[in-house]
C-alpha cells in the first residue's frame, strides 16, 4: 500500500494574463465602454463589476486543475454542477492488481490523525485490511469493477476539474470555509491563494479560514499542458 499526501496539479497555460483584457472587453459590451480600454486594462473595472454581483460576466472563462485526492474529498467537488465539467480516474476501470499501479493500493492520509498515533494506526490497518480483500477478490475472478466495492473513502483518486471563474469563486468560498471538511480545505485553500496572486481581480475579496494550519496545505504543483510537472 502507498501513501501520499494530496496534491493540487496546475497547467501553467491556465494562468495566462490575457484572460483579465478579455474578460474586461466582454464586460465592457454591457456598457458600451468598450472605447474607454486601455492596453493594460483596468483591473479597477472588473474590481466593480464583480462587487456589485455582476458575476454572470466572468462565467465567459475557465480554467482547469488536477486534484490528488481521496474519494471521500472526490465525492463533495463533483456536488458543484453549473459550469462544470469532470474527468476522473475509474475504480471501474483501474485495476489495482496490475505493474502501472505497482500492484497496490494508494491512500491519502489524512493529516489530522497525526498526532493521534492510535488513531493513524486504526486507519492504516483499516486500509491494508481492505487492499489485502480487493486484491483477494480479483484473485478469485472477481472484476475490477465488482472488487472496488471494499476499497476505502482513503484511495487515491486523480480528478480534473474545469469550472468557468464564477463557479471558482462559488467553490472556494464554500470549500475554503471553517465548515468545510478539512482534507477540502487542505486542497481549497491553498489553490485560493495561488489564484490571489495570479488572478487578484478575481480573487482577492475572498475569505478562507485563515486558522488552518498551513502546514498541512497540499502541494501546489506547475504543470504543462499533460499535467506532467514542470521542471
Amino acid at each position: 500500500m502507498i501513501i501520499q499526501k494530496p496534491q493540487v496539479l496546475l497547467p501553467q497555460s491556465e494562468l495566462d494574463p490575457v484572460v483579465m483584457s478579455k474578460l474586461e472587453r466582454y464586460a465592457r459590451v454591457c456598457y458600451k465602454s468598450e472605447d474607454q480600454m486601455t492596453e493594460h486594462g483596468d483591473p479597477n473595472f472588473l474590481k466593480r463589476i464583480i462587487k456589485s454581483g455582476h458575476e454572470s460576466i466572468i462565467e465567459h472563462e475557465k480554467l482547469t486543475v488536477m486534484f490528488v485526492i481521496d474519494r471521500g474529498i472526490s465525492h463533495e467537488i463533483v456536488r458543484h454542477r453549473v459550469g462544470a465539467a469532470y474527468s476522473q480516474e475509474s475504480t471501474r476501470y483501474c485495476n489495482y492488481s496490475k505493474d502501472k499501479f505497482s500492484n497496490e493500493i494508494t491512500v491519502i492520509e489524512p493529516f489530522f490523525f497525526g498526532n493521534d498515533p492510535e488513531a493513524h494506526q486504526l486507519w492504516s490497518e483499516a486500509c491494508q485490511t481492505a487492499e489485502k480483500c480487493y486484491m483477494c477478490l480479483l484473485k478469485a475472478g472477481r472484476s475490477a469493477q465488482e472488487a472496488r466495492s471494499v476499497l476505502p473513502n482513503s484511495l487515491k483518486t486523480e480528478i480534473v476539474v474545469t469550472y468557468n471563474m464564477r463557479e471558482w469563486r462559488h467553490f472556494l468560498r464554500l470549500r475554503c470555509d471553517i465548515a468545510a471538511h478539512p482534507q477540502m480545505r487542505q486542497i481549497a485553500i491553498p489553490l485560493l491563494l495561488l489564484f490571489e496572486e495570479k488572478m487578484p481581480v478575481l480573487f482577492s475579496d475572498m475569505e478562507y479560514d485563515r486558522n488552518f494550519p498551513a502546514e498541512h496545505y497540499a502541494r501546489i504543483i506547475m504543470t504543462d499542458d499533460t499535467f506532467k510537472p514542470l521542471k
